[in-house]
């Protein structure tokens, strides 16, 4: 007879052999497959896992239809579930392989995600930290932390009747009297401080994304606000404790905000501004329909597709919607205030991020003159074939099409494998992120 240890590795290892990811956007449904990374002798470890490295098998993008979606949630969930069955029936083609268990994003004013700062002081200073004494502290903590952002969210929603569920959550630091450290038990203080993020949306919304799970057959593993997967794909396994960086990631309908200090992630935001509202000031100001609008804005560099004029002009009726956006960024970016100096790089990603007028303005405008950036803070596009921990196929022509639009499907890849990779008796990484996706 197996012993429950071998028979939940068994499970495990029986499903993490692929992964789904789907990240059910305004515009677009991306879908990724990936699936572990064999070790030199064939072997996986850790529940058929070999230390969080995956390789992507496929990866599909189909265009949502018109009313499916409304600022990153879901409107229509017939027409997302047949927009989401197009992009599982490409990539099971493409690959060979079935999905079978699937991670998805949510995203928008539809989720928040926001740090607490928690001062503890102990009765016994002078004692050491036991693991139960940890044990009991963690779960006042995640009390007091969930209720402090349930109460900010629903006053930012002026909707007091509003069900939320946790989505995310994420040990950020720990100190004790005023030394950081990662593993708190054996050490003696009188007060501790810990720093801990969490991300709430709506219940509705995330029974929307179960409802599409269960009528495509998918084993739901986790829901996950899209800004922290975005911080967790550019993370990785293995954390530069150097690291500090802002990830905006601009999507359809909504703007993706993180910010990571020293390897850690500090908490992120979701603005509603974002590629919609550039195409449609431009449709318009220049009197044109917005398919029309759209492709004006994605060819501004293609003189052979775009006259001069329509190109001056395209760049004139941007500059609007482009003041607008990047003053809902600065607002964003002011509400970090458990960051004392915000990180002078700035990734950029998502489909919008390739918008030209957007990364000139980033680059050129005083956008960032009231906030704590020690210089004008340096753009970066994210490429994702340099990310952390995930291998891509060698043959060039597969992976075509595989851009920084699909950034957020990858994150929500690591957030999978953080799920099944992490331990109760961890410290490092995994312990920090051992609150991820507890409810």
């Amino acid at each position: 007879m197996k012993s429950e240890k071998s028979s939940k590795s068994s499970k495990k290892s029986e499903l993490f052999k692929t992964i789904l990811a789907l990240d059910i956007g305004t515009d677009f449904v991306r879908a990724v497959l990936a699936a572990p990374v064999e070790t030199e002798n064939g072997k996986k470890s850790r529940g058929g896992l070999t230390d969080g490295n995956m390789k992507i098998l496929a990866f599909s993008k189909v265009r949502q239809l018109p009313g499916n979606m409304s600022r990153g949630a879901i409107a229509n969930i017939n027409g997302v579930i047949k927009t989401c069955e197009e992009a599982v029936s490409e990539i099971e083609k493409k690959s060979g392989r079935s999905a079978k268990n699937v991670v998805v994003g949510i995203s928008g004013e539809h989720a928040k995600g926001e740090v607490t700062t928690i001062r503890y002081r102990r009765d016994s200073p002078n004692k050491t930290i036991t693991s139960g004494e940890l044990d009991e502290l963690m779960s006042k903590i995640e009390t007091r932390a969930e209720k402090k952002v349930k109460n900010e969210i629903l006053m930012e929603m002026d909707s007091p009747d509003v069900e939320l569920s946790l989505v995310n959550s994420a040990l950020v630091s720990l100190s004790i009297d005023g030394y950081k450290i990662n593993n708190p038990v054996g050490f003696r203080g009188a007060e501790v401080l810990i720093e801990y993020y969490t991300a709430f949306a709506p219940t509705i919304s995330v029974s929307a994304i179960e409802k599409v799970c269960v009528e495509l057959e998918l084993e739901l593993l986790a829901v996950a606000v899209n800004p922290f997967a975005v911080c967790r794909a550019i993370l990785g396994d293995e954390i530069d404790a150097d690291f500090s960086a802002v990830l905006v990631d601009i999507g359809g309908g909504t703007t993706d905000i993180g910010v990571i200090d020293a390897g850690e992630i500090c908490g992120t935001k979701s603005l509603n501004l974002a590629g919609i509202d550039f195409t449609h000031q431009i449709a318009n100001l220049l009197g044109v329909r917005p398919i029309t609008a759209e492709k004006y804005k994605i060819n501004l560099e293609n003189e052979d597709i775009l006259s001069d004029s329509v190109i001056s002009k395209t760049m004139g009726a941007s500059r609007q919607s482009l003041s607008i956006w990047l003053a809902g960024l600065s607002i964003a970016l002011e509400d970090f205030r458990n960051v004392s100096r915000l990180p002078e790089d700035i990734f950029i990603s998502g489909g919008s991020s390739k918008f030209i007028p957007l990364e000139e303005a980033l680059a050129t405008s005083d956008w960032f003159g009231d906030l704590c950036f020690e210089k004008r803070p340096v753009i970066h596009l994210i490429d994702i074939f340099n990310l952390p921990n995930f291998t891509f196929s060698e043959n060039e022509e597969e992976n075509m099409g595989l851009d920084e639009g699909f950034l957020t499907a990858l994150g929500l890849v690591r957030v999978a494998v953080d799920t099944v990779l992490v331990s109760p008796e961890s410290h490092g990484l995994k312990a920090k992120i051992s609150r991820l996706l507890s409810h």
